[in-house]
């Protein structure tokens, strides 16, 4: 099914309950160029806004003094100047996946050649990030690899990430699951005391050992992805078949597993360093040396590792 915003950006054919949001950002997400409207209404100077240049734009050469101090001279090109943005480039298939770009942080949301202005869209957080070619970033942000980052620094750096790997797997029967996302999780002053507080007080069983520490932050973020993913299939109404999790979060072979099992979807992992990938893409491509985009991607695909795991338990208490 077709949802009806999806015919107002084809036909041009208003729908107030679709276009009630495409203010409420500096640029506007119809014209692509600055909102003079809001920035007028907000007492902001237009003049102060450059043209938005687009990813692959070739802005010049060095200046004269930076010729001299560096002994060199280049061309300057504009990659998805978010590094984001560059990373989703190096999404190796596009075709009805849903991306997760995995770090620190966790990126999620799906590649659009339109924007995605509606209601339900604002509710659940999302938005839309300009990319390569016009084509929207329809995503999230939301909580990633820094849980387990803090408590490795609360344990004073005892384990490495793939201790805390091994361990939660040993953890098996440990289930306690936390919402990542709750503000108590950003900034702790310490995250192991924090995720054990959410489990008492919420009744669940309180993680003792490292590796229920990890099993229990491991199962978080996959209930958290599936969440995500289901907002995504609830605006879009339909179903994707996978999801292509790319940065240095996806080298962790267990999330992947447990977002394929929680998610009943196949996962690709990689490639791992995306963000640099894409950008050199986008500076192929500005220089010719690549035609299009998916040129690109098929290039990507071929040359990077990208394992794939499909479900291989149901896990509906997620």
């Amino acid at each position: 099914m077709i949802p009806d915003y999806f015919n107002f950006l084809l036909t041009g054919k208003k729908v107030n309950e679709y276009t009630n949001t495409t203010s409420t950002q500096m640029v506007n997400a119809f014209t692509k160029k600055w909102d003079a409207q809001l920035l007028d209404s907000l007492g902001i100077n237009k003049e102060m806004f450059h043209d938005i240049q687009l990813p692959k734009t070739i802005l010049g050469n060095l200046t004269e003094d930076l010729v001299d101090e560096l002994g060199f001279d280049m061309k300057v090109i504009l990659p998805a100047t978010h590094d984001t943005g560059s990373a989703v480039i190096s999404v190796p298939e596009q075709n009805d996946t849903i991306y997760i770009s995995s770090g620190t942080w966790s990126l999620i949301g799906t590649e659009n050649y339109f924007p995605i202005c509606i209601t339900k869209a604002l509710d659940y957080n999302f938005t839309n990030e300009g990319g390569i070619d016009y084509r929207y970033r329809f995503l999230k942000n939301i909580m990633g690899l820094w849980m387990i980052q803090e408590v490795k620094r609360n344990y004073k750096d005892l384990y490495s990430f793939a201790d805390f790997v091994e361990m939660a797997r040993e953890a098996e029967s440990f289930n306690s699951i936390v919402d990542v996302n709750d503000d108590r999780f950003l900034k702790p002053e310490n995250m192991v005391e924090e995720i054990r507080k959410y489990c008492e007080e919420s009744k669940q069983t309180v993680p003792s050992t490292p590796g229920e520490v990890a099993k229990c932050v491991f199962d978080s973020l996959a209930a958290s992805y599936k969440t995500a993913v289901a907002e995504i299939e609830e605006i879009f109404e339909k179903k994707f078949e996978k999801i292509n999790v790319i940065g240095g979060g996806c080298q962790n072979e267990m999330l992947n597993q447990l977002i394929a099992d929680v998610t009943g979807k196949e996962v690709n992992a990689g490639p791992v360093e995306a963000t640099a990938i894409g950008n050199i893409a986008a500076q192929l491509m500005a220089l010719e040396e690549i035609e299009t985009i998916h040129d690109a991607r098929s290039m990507i695909q071929k040359s990077f590792e990208v394992k794939k795991y499909v479900p291989a338990t149901t896990i509906t208490n997620y």
